[in-house]
Formats: structure tokens, C-alpha cells, sequence
């Protein structure tokens, strides 16, 4: 489907389809899956993964030698752009937000662990932080590297889009016909990614996006910005209107990002108790109680197939 965009392959597909019996049975639904991206060998895994396939693919067609990624301490991109920076013996910057604290976050030691050059840039906005990271670019450039800026929404979002697919294919072999995606929502990459890849497939499925960082405007605003360059790079237009397949969710926000809720806290103690899974509370743990939340209002029928996407974070939950 996505044949003609740069891809560097970084972990053998699928990742595993998981049937949750136990905690169907506890929330009164017997058809819940699990889509399993924490089960990736590149440093623990995780949904950037599949992000950087693209992204680092973009980056040898342009002849680049270093990746140059921004992000908090706790990043999970981060983390992810250091891994595969190391597999592939490429250079690699990381530039975070603030200053370096006391207790580092797991995912800062495993990024110093991959090898990446690491540089703290104080206390810092997210545009700020933007800009720095294009500054430091222009300097590499100016030094004679050949950089390359890690986290075009965009090209990131191929990864989703080709994981639609991934995911339509496990179904079809299991002859399930899946109606409900539950997916974190932020910054709308990930998200954009698997409704854009299900529009092109014609697929059934109603997605639920469980806010864990924004107002729901602006999450449907991130997510509709990212599905229209998705439109415009791949010469592709779904039918219909993407955006109408999508319920946003709000009941897991709290009071705020990476602040955990009752809820989550409770999900990441159920979802280790019935299926054995790790939820760490920025993402995940908020995602799976959006879940649970959607089932007892009936928002997702216990006669229609769901399908929630792990996506990963687990160094977090050692923090």
C-alpha cells in the first residue's frame, strides 16, 4: 500500500494479536484483542517504532549520517531514535527539554546507553524546543554532517497507516471481524496514521481515542491536520469523511498529562492481574481504562469485536 515511501525495516511484522479472555470475562466482554507493539526486540519497543521505519528511511534516501531527535527526559522517541541509531551505526543527537534532574528517567539511561550524545537545553516551551533542534541542524549542516530532523507528523504517521493493514490481515486469518480500535490520543501521529490506513482499506472499524494530553479540539485538530498532509504526500483521498469514523474521548485526561487517574491506576492493576500485560501511566494505562470506561457505558456493545493498541512505554513503569 505504501510501496513508494522509504522504509527501513527495524523489527520483523507482525507483532502479535493477543485474545484477552480474562479481562473479557471481568468486564463483561468476550471479544477483546490486544495489539501487541511493546513486543518489539529494538530497546523494549513501542509505537515510535514503527514512526522511525519511515522516518530513518526518509533519512539514507537523503544520504543523511546523523538523526538529531528532541524530547523530554521520559521520551519514548527518544529513546526509540537512540536504539536505532545504534543498530544502524548512524550518529546520533538528543537534545532535551530542562535540565538534567537528580533521578534521571529510565528512558534517558537506556538513550545514554545506546551510545547517543545527549545535551540539555533548559527550561524550554515544546516551540522552543522546536527551534533549537532546526538550529542545531543548520549547525551540523554547517560543520559538513549530513543531519536529518526526527519527527515529520506526517511521514511518521506511514507507520500507522501500514499497521492497518498489519492488523486487517491478523483478523482476516482469525476470521474476526473487528469493529472498535481504542488508541491513545496525543499528538496525533499514531492516530492519523491507523484511520488514514483503515479509510484506504475500507475497513468498518470506529476508533476511540482516549485524550491523555489535550482538549478534544485540539486532539481532532492534530489528527485532521496529520490526515490531510497523509492526503497530500500520498496522492491518496479515502472516501468520505475520515474524522466521522472517530470518538474522542475525554474521561481519562485528569488533570492532565502524566498525571495518572484512579482509573489508570486500577487498569495497570487489572491488565497485569487478568492478561499479564505492563502499563506504564503516562499513555498506556490511561488508553486501557479508556477502554474499560467505553465498555461500561456501552459504548463499544459486548456483541462487537475491540481491538486496543498497546503502544509500548514500558521503561517508564520501573521509574
Amino acid at each position: 500500500m505504501l510501496n513508494a515511501f522509504p522504509h527501513t525495516p527495524l523489527f520483523d511484522a507482525p507483532t502479535p494479536l493477543e485474545h484477552m479472555p480474562r479481562i473479557g470475562a471481568h468486564a463483561d466482554h468476550p471479544n477483546l484483542w490486544v495489539k501487541r507493539d511493546d513486543c518489539m526486540p529494538l530497546a523494549l519497543g513501542g509505537n515510535k517504532v514503527r514512526s522511525l521505519e519511515f522516518w530513518i528511511g526518509e533519512a539514507q534516501r537523503q544520504g543523511c549520517d546523523m538523526l538529531v531527535v528532541a524530547g523530554a527526559p521520559a521520551s519514548n522517541q527518544c529513546r526509540l531514535t537512540a536504539a536505532a541509531a545504534a543498530k544502524l551505526g548512524i550518529d546520533c543527537l538528543v537534545l532535551y527539554a530542562g535540565n538534567k534532574p537528580d533521578n534521571v528517567h529510565p528512558n534517558f539511561r537506556l538513550t545514554e546507553l545506546m551510545g547517543a550524545q545527549t545535551r540539555f537545553l533548559g527550561p524550554v516551551d515544546e516551540e522552543e524546543r522546536g527551534r533549537r533542534a532546526r538550529l542545531a541542524v543548520e549547525e551540523l549542516t554547517a560543520a559538513g554532517r549530513r543531519p536529518y530532523l526526527i519527527g515529520d507528523p506526517v511521514i511518521g504517521a506511514l507507520g500507522y497507516a501500514r499497521a492497518a493493514q498489519e492488523l486487517h490481515e491478523q483478523t482476516v486469518q482469525r476470521g474476526l471481524a473487528l469493529r472498535h480500535i481504542v488508541l491513545p490520543g496525543s499528538m496525533g501521529v499514531t492516530e492519523a496514521g491507523m484511520i488514514f490506513g483503515a479509510a484506504l482499506l475500507e475497513l468498518p472499524w470506529v476508533f476511540h481515542l482516549v485524550s491523555v494530553e489535550y482538549q478534544a479540539s485540539e486532539l481532532k485538530a492534530r489528527v485532521a491536520a496529520v490526515l490531510g498532509g497523509l492526503c497530500s504526500l500520498t496522492a491518496l483521498a479515502p472516501e468520505g469523511d475520515m474524522l466521522g469514523h472517530v470518538r474522542i474521548r475525554m474521561d481519562q485526561l485528569g488533570d492532565g498529562y502524566g498525571v495518572p487517574t484512579e482509573a489508570s491506576l486500577q487498569a495497570a492493576r487489572l491488565f497485569g492481574k487478568f492478561e499479564a500485560l505492563v502499563l506504564e501511566q503516562t499513555y498506556v494505562a490511561k488508553t486501557f481504562a479508556g477502554l474499560l470506561g467505553a465498555i461500561a457505558r456501552r459504548d463499544i456493545p459486548p456483541d462487537e469485536p475491540a481491538c486496543i493498541l498497546h503502544t509500548g512505554g514500558t521503561p517508564a513503569a520501573f521509574g
